[in-house]
């Protein structure tokens, strides 16, 4: 049965981590894709910043070929990094055992992965995996997927659901809100650039499991 589990790794064990020594405050998220044995996420944002130059936080990596600016909006940046292929960190992984990305969000405390495999012989082989190469994982979260999932729990996180219903409870979406980012963050125990990220990628997904039984007509 397909299984998801969610894993943290120390904020220093990924090669996007060196970020956090320039700018400790930023929350940095993988653009999510699936993994393959040539191709690994090659997007990610970095948020909660307002910096002239956001490559230059990224000190040398033997995981990180390079790294450009893509495009910005305001404290929100969108960059490139092309992957030392040959360098064993938690992506690669994941690429070698076929194992698809759902989530990959960092911050200065920690990383944290949430991936689905089609079993848990799946998640156990990217566990022995990273084991082998000296990754030191935490397995937090561990669950299957059930039948009875609607499509919407189906496309999102526990996360992205865990914001997404506490921002819809306490007045978020309302006009004028009720609550502000930075309300819900101290419910959360994370920043406000954390939960605006969380809401985005639920809506983003919400939107995504929705409109996708439409057929648009010319």
């Amino acid at each position: 049965m397909a299984t998801e589990a969610t894993f943290t790794v120390p904020s220093d064990q990924f090669p996007l981590g060196t970020v956090f020594n320039r700018l400790p405050d930023v929350t940095v998220e993988l653009e999510r894709i699936i993994p393959a044995r040539d191709v690994v996420i090659p997007y990610f944002w970095v948020r909660g910043t307002e910096v002239d130059d956001i490559e230059s936080a990224f000190t040398e990596h033997p995981g990180v070929k390079g790294i450009r600016l893509v495009d910005s909006v305001e404290d929100e940046y969108l960059l490139r990094v092309e992957w030392a292929l040959d360098h064993d960190d938690v992506l690669t992984i994941l690429a070698e055992t076929e194992v698809p990305l759902i989530e990959a969000t960092g911050t200065n405390e920690q990383w944290t992965f949430e991936i689905r495999g089609d079993d848990r012989s799946d998640i156990a082989a990217f566990q022995q995996r990273c084991r082998e190469v000296d990754i030191p994982t935490t397995l937090t979260e561990l669950h299957a997927l059930t039948p009875v999932e609607t499509a919407t729990e189906a496309v999102l996180t526990d996360t992205q659901q865990e914001a997404l219903v506490l921002a819809y409870e306490r007045g978020y979406f309302e006009s004028p809100r009720e609550v502000t980012l930075e309300d819900i963050g101290e419910e959360l125990g994370i920043s406000q650039q954390a939960v605006g990220s969380r809401l985005r990628g639920g809506i983003k997904h919400v939107l995504g499991s929705t409109l996708s039984a439409f057929t648009v007509r010319p």
